[in-house]
């Protein structure tokens, strides 16, 4: 059975078009229209007429390329924009029409659990007892702790992402400081390993290898503040678009190590494949 989820992010809309067979998510298709929802809505704490119609086109696309490929079900969710956007309502329904499908706003509680369910999948290193996934996206980052092969038993979101931050800070030190503050009632339960996914953590694979620790995420902003932006997407492929935003989500990513106390492991999936993984699980009861 072919499933699809149409994601709209912050930063990114994403498709992903995919079957689950004995319970591995297996990429079809895939699709992505950076919109920058998020920078508008700190700026001015909403959507503006023309993103919304923009959002609505790429949904629109989304959803006529999905239906081609013969999906049997279709998820269609707001994350961060559907809570955060003072006229959320009004891009909800524009979504929707443009879906021809309901439309979802997640919950900090959702996007944590599906973020998590889309790591444990896609982890390719062996997990133990009590893990966590990070998941930074553009503009909250949630954490979520428990045990493989179950739901989450702790999560928690915090509004500060990579758009989110690259807005409010001017230096790498303002951005430290807005961290530090954004997190600073965060306690997360101890764990043996992290995993991380999202735009932020891919990148930043790409720059530095899939282990973040302290040197790796170091050495990932001595890169980015040393380089060019057009020297590194030649040399290390990360979308022009992404490099601008990615000094803030390394920043986060570093405050996240931090809290959790162990090194950062990236994964391949993330939220589309959790709710992919949901709506298989709930075909199949």
């Amino acid at each position: 059975m072919r499933i699809g989820v149409v994601d709209i992010g912050s930063n990114t809309t994403r498709l992903l078009v995919a079957s689950v067979e004995d319970g591995v998510v297996v990429p079809i298709d895939k699709e992505r229209v950076r919109l920058g929802l998020g920078e508008e809505i700190e700026r001015t704490g909403r959507v503006s007429e023309t993103s919304i119609a923009a959002a609505a086109k790429a949904v629109r696309k989304h959803c006529a390329v999905a239906r081609r490929a013969g999906v049997a079900s279709l998820d269609v969710f707001l994350t961060a924009p559907g809570r955060q956007s003072e006229n959320s309502d009004e891009l909800v329904a524009a979504l929707r029409r443009a879906a021809k499908h309901p439309v979802r706003v997640l919950s900090t509680e959702e996007e944590g659990r599906l973020a998590y369910a889309g790591a444990v999948a896609t982890a390719d290193v062996e997990l133990p007892a009590r893990i966590a996934v990070c998941d930074v996206g553009g503009a909250s980052t949630e954490i979520a702790v428990g045990a493989p092969g179950r739901a989450p038993d702790w999560v928690v979101s915090v509004d500060l992402g990579s758009v989110r931050l690259s807005a409010r800070a001017e230096t790498l030190d303002d951005a430290r400081r807005e961290a530090a503050f954004a997190f600073a009632d965060v306690e997360p339960p101890k764990v043996e390993i992290a995993l991380t996914v999202g735009g932020s953590a891919r990148a930043t694979r790409r720059l530095v290898g899939p282990w973040l620790g302290d040197v790796e995420l170091g050495e990932a902003l001595r890169l980015l503040e040393t380089r060019p932006p057009r020297e590194i997407v030649r040399a290390f492929g990360v979308d022009r678009a992404r490099v601008r935003i990615l000094p803030a989500g390394v920043v986060i990513l570093a405050q996240v190590r931090e809290l959790l106390g162990v090194p950062l492991h990236v994964c391949s999936g993330g939220i589309r494949e959790g709710a992919v993984l949901e709506t298989a699980a709930a075909k199949a009861a």
